[in-house]
């Protein structure tokens, strides 16, 4: 737990401020994490900006960033692993950043693994779910009548934010969705269905795919979104999502992991290692034959540099010839079905699939889709 004194000094900033902001990246180990950062959030009535892993629920009206023009005067980051953005960020405009996080407790130096040093006004060396329940306590020992009223009022804005976003969102779902290839959001709006009713994990990151289960699934427990690699290193996904697959099976859960394509291609052979253990675990490939956040960046490059992109495709791309994935997971032993380039042939390859891994196989529905 967090020093008593520097508790004290961060719940006195948190029930001063005027639009408080809860960032938690890796903060929540735990169902009790989740409750505990639940009560501060409606404490303070402040919005949980939730990242990484499932630490809030992404369908509580305080989930989110506040909504359009919410500007934080104090930031409380629990268990963020580099703190100096948002640290320069909130000092050039004259506001407060609290951190709390166990990463401290090994710092060495300014410059190291873990990141550069962050210039923040309260910096606890300490586990952030253990810090909470001290943290929650100080807060509602300082919330005086006038202050919960402010609160309260601030609380009614946030929430009308996040219902209006998730509205967006759903609107946002809609568009391509005949399109083909596939639109990631129809990939993910197809599959929600045919997987809210059990007990799910998703296993792969979401930051190349929009993030469109977390806007459009409902995530509030702690193992239903595991997070991503840390850093931008391909080659990760496919192998820890049948990891995590492999642990979520003593417990029954559902594994399902979107897998990128070109991620995929560092390490095939984990697919045999699924099929050989018998680990269940739904694999979607979202295959847009490409590596394509290095398409987008070469031709960002090409424009600022101002020369022709013709050879962007070059060490980027997976095509001449395009990659068989449903035929390699047969090869591989799995359950395999596609390239599927229809949405309209989506939803019942999907639930195929699902009923191979609900009898306790592994199965890949391979993907043809948009870029992005």
């Amino acid at each position: 737990q967090g020093d008593t004194g520097a508790v004290l000094e961060a719940a006195k900033l948190l029930v001063a401020a005027e639009s408080p902001l809860i960032m938690a990246q890796r903060a929540a180990r735990t169902p009790n994490g989740i409750a505990l950062l639940v009560e501060l959030a409606e404490t303070l009535q402040a919005p949980v900006n939730s990242s990484e892993r499932v630490n809030f629920p992404s369908r509580h009206p305080l989930a989110g960033s506040g909504g359009p023009g919410y500007q934080p005067d104090v930031t409380l980051c629990l268990e963020v692993a580099d703190v100096s953005g948002t640290a320069r960020a909130a000092r050039a405009r004259n506001a407060k950043v609290i951190s709390i996080s166990s990463g401290g407790l090994y710092q060495k130096s300014n410059f190291q693994d873990a990141g550069r040093f962050a210039d923040v006004d309260i910096d606890m060396a300490a586990d952030a779910e253990a810090t909470l329940p001290a943290l929650i306590e100080a807060c509602k020992r300082l919330i005086t009548a006038d202050r919960k009223r402010a609160m309260a009022e601030r609380g009614a804005k946030v929430a009308a934010a996040h219902k209006g976003g998730h509205a967006r969102d759903i609107e946002l779902a809609a568009v391509g969705w005949d399109a083909s290839p596939v639109s990631l959001n129809r990939l993910c709006a197809e599959l929600w269905p045919l997987i809210q009713k059990e007990d799910w994990s998703l296993v792969s990151w979401q930051g190349f795919i929009g993030n469109w289960p977390e806007r459009l699934w409902g995530m509030d427990k702690h193992y239903q979104y595991i997070g991503g690699q840390g850093a931008g290193g391909m080659g990760y996904g496919a192998p820890a999502a049948v990891g995590a697959a492999l642990a979520n099976r003593k417990y029954g859960r559902l594994s399902i992991n979107i897998q990128t394509d070109g991620d995929l291609m560092y390490s095939p052979g984990v697919l045999w290692t699924a099929a050989h253990h018998r680990i269940p675990l739904l694999t979607i490939m979202h295959n847009n034959r490409a590596y394509h956040q290095e398409v987008m960046h070469l031709q960002r490059q090409a424009g600022v540099s101002n020369r022709g992109g013709d050879k962007c495709h070059i060490g980027t791309t997976l095509t001449d010839p395009n990659i068989s994935y449903g035929a390699m997971a047969k090869a591989f032993g799995l359950y395999g079905e596609g390239p599927i380039s229809d949405p309209k042939d989506l939803a019942p390859a999907l639930r195929r699939a699902l009923d191979v891994v609900l009898r306790g196989e592994p199965a890949l529905v391979a993907v043809v889709t948009q870029p992005r």
